[in-house]
């Protein structure tokens, strides 16, 4: 005769399918989490290579400079020609700036996006083609660049309440605005939309005036 314990034991364990879509939802968003947390670890790292320059007596002989790398970032090249550096990304160069706009558009499409995006609407557009607005490109770089300093430890526990208040809340609102850089993009998500509006005309200098 067989054990009952034992029978029912070996029997599998069945989880109802709505949790398993609750599960797999949640698997998934841990997942763009953890990538677009990659993509600043990996900046990060690469940064920090050139924050803190090696001393006299760690520094490589004569001999030994031939074979250092070339610096492998904007920031990196302008520290070494003794130019102060900056990391927002309208300052870098063409090189520099593809680089940094891809580490941007990771965190964008799989962090600010998955948890803040929220519905497309009429008084709240969006673009998928952000990247080609410089003034969103700005925003969202900013808004990264806050995110990274106010969600490291150093910053405390108060840190992400900082960055949400001081940083997402009035970024999002200019950026989702009606009359924001999207005004003439994407109102509803059926019908996807591009369109740079043009911006005033810089005023001719006297130079270009004498010339």
């Amino acid at each position: 005769m067989s054990d009952p314990a034992a029978d029912s034991a070996d029997e599998p364990i069945r989880v109802p399918d709505h949790d398993l879509d609750d599960l797999a939802a949640t698997l998934e968003r841990l997942i763009k989490k953890t990538e677009a947390q990659g993509w600043v670890l990996e900046r990060l790292k690469s940064e920090g290579s050139y924050t803190h320059p090696a001393s006299d007596e760690d520094s490589p002989e004569q001999g030994d400079c031939e074979l250092q790398s070339e610096p492998d970032s904007a920031q990196g090249a302008e520290a070494d020609s003794g130019k102060s550096a900056s990391v927002f990304i309208l300052a870098l160069d063409n090189n520099a700036y593809g680089i940094e706009l891809d580490a941007l558009a990771a965190w964008v499409n799989h962090l600010l996006l998955p948890v803040y995006g929220r519905e497309i609407t009429t008084s709240r557009p969006w673009c998928h083609q952000w990247h080609d607005h410089p003034e969103a490109v700005a925003r969202l770089h900013a808004l990264w660049l806050a995110w990274q300093q106010f969600t490291d430890a150093e910053a405390g526990l108060a840190g992400p309440s900082i960055w949400h208040r001081d940083h997402l809340d009035p970024a999002w609102l200019q950026l989702r605005a009606p009359d924001g850089p999207f005004a003439a993009c994407t109102t509803n998500p059926s019908r996807p939309h591009h369109r740079l509006l043009p911006t005033p005309a810089p005023e001719a200098t006297e130079m270009e005036l004498a010339a």
